[in-house]
């Protein structure tokens, strides 16, 4: 009897497992490379390959603007892409609960699929377990995937150079201080939303343009601060942002303002952070604004050139003035992906 919930016997890899997958998964995902429904996918690639992987286990799983789902495969497509890689193709496996909704199983694969068409990626391969109640909460989804790195684009150092422009992509923090709100249910008006998406036609846009870029991050967990210490430190230079050049949304600032965050630590699920030449900063912005979601791209900072505060990031305050940028200690917002 199919009572609309996922139980025990949909992990069993018997006919209700073959169920479910007909059922939700094969018209969401199907393609030539899925269909054979093996193990493994075999799928043509170039010799050199970039390949990823990451679990999520967000809480709450639907939020404004996104859902696990969602976050998933753009998590996935921007690790492959700030590696200078062209994301092809996603593996994804599922834990899930006994007793969870079949309903809300279908609107997360759904959403996958959806996002898996906006990034021009495909799902190929994948595995499904169901624990007992208890035993996750509600569903949990690792996702690996692979790239090819393409003849025209060359694979940024990851490390700065002095003198080097750092750009966002576009507004930061959202992310974070959305799935916070949605999690505490904040009574916010309209509601905070995500920033998540896939970012592989920003980088390819800044690729393409011809800009050298010599560092590229998508500042999750620890937000662009966390970023930006880590390029320092790798660099043996400082960094120095100027406040008023950091796009963040009113609504995030606000937030933030209100609950005693700094923007600079929250999640993003849909920014890059790039470290390019000086002489291609205007370049990288000019197309980055060209790409959904990109309208905000701006040079937020600068790499010093003079060895002096190595390994620090502070930021131009708009008085003036300077503060020092810190390491983050403790949980900041946990589960945020």
């Amino acid at each position: 009897m199919d009572d609309g919930k996922i139980n025990m016997t949909h992990g069993s890899g018997g006919e209700a497992y073959r169920s479910l997958i007909k059922e939700i998964f094969l018209p969401e995902f199907e393609n030539q490379f899925i269909l054979p429904m093996t193990d493994s996918a075999v799928v043509p690639a170039g010799v050199r390959v970039a390949f990823t992987t990451d679990g999520y286990v967000i809480k709450p799983l639907f939020f404004p603007g996104g859902d696990i789902g969602r976050l998933a495969i753009s998590g996935t497509v921007n690790d492959l892409a700030v590696s200078g890689a062209r994301p092809l193709y996603i593996s994804v496996g599922m834990i899930i609960e006994n007793g969870f909704e079949k309903e809300k199983l279908r609107a997360i694969v759904r959403s996958m699929a959806k996002t898996a068409k906006e990034a021009d990626v495909l799902i190929v391969t994948g595995d499904t377990k169901v624990v007992e109640t208890g035993g996750c909460d509600g569903i949990y989804i690792t996702t690996s995937g692979v790239g090819v790195f393409e003849d025209n684009i060359t694979p940024p150092r990851q490390i700065p150079m002095p003198g080097d422009a750092i750009i966002a992509s576009g507004y930061i923090g959202s992310h974070g201080v959305a799935v916070m709100a949605a999690r505490a249910e904040l009574d916010f008006t309209p509601p905070i939303e995500s920033d998540v998406r896939p970012m592989a036609a920003a980088v390819r846009a800044v690729a393409e343009v011809g800009v050298r870029i010599n560092a590229m991050r998508d500042p999750t967990r620890g937000g662009v601060a966390s970023v930006l210490l880590e390029w320092a430190e790798a660099a043996g230079a400082s960094i120095t942002l100027e406040e008023e050049k950091i796009p963040v949304r009113g609504d995030v600032a606000s937030a933030c303002s209100l609950l005693g965050i700094d923007p600079l630590y929250s999640a993003n699920e849909g920014v890059v952070l790039f470290s390019v030449a000086p002489d291609d900063a205007d370049a990288a912005v000019d197309a980055l604004k060209n790409v959904p979601g990109c309208k905000a791209a701006a040079v937020i900072g600068r790499v010093g050139d003079d060895g002096a505060d190595r390994g620090a990031v502070r930021v131009i305050t708009k008085y003036g003035t300077y503060r020092r940028v810190m390491p983050a200690t403790g949980v900041l917002l946990p589960r945020i992906c």
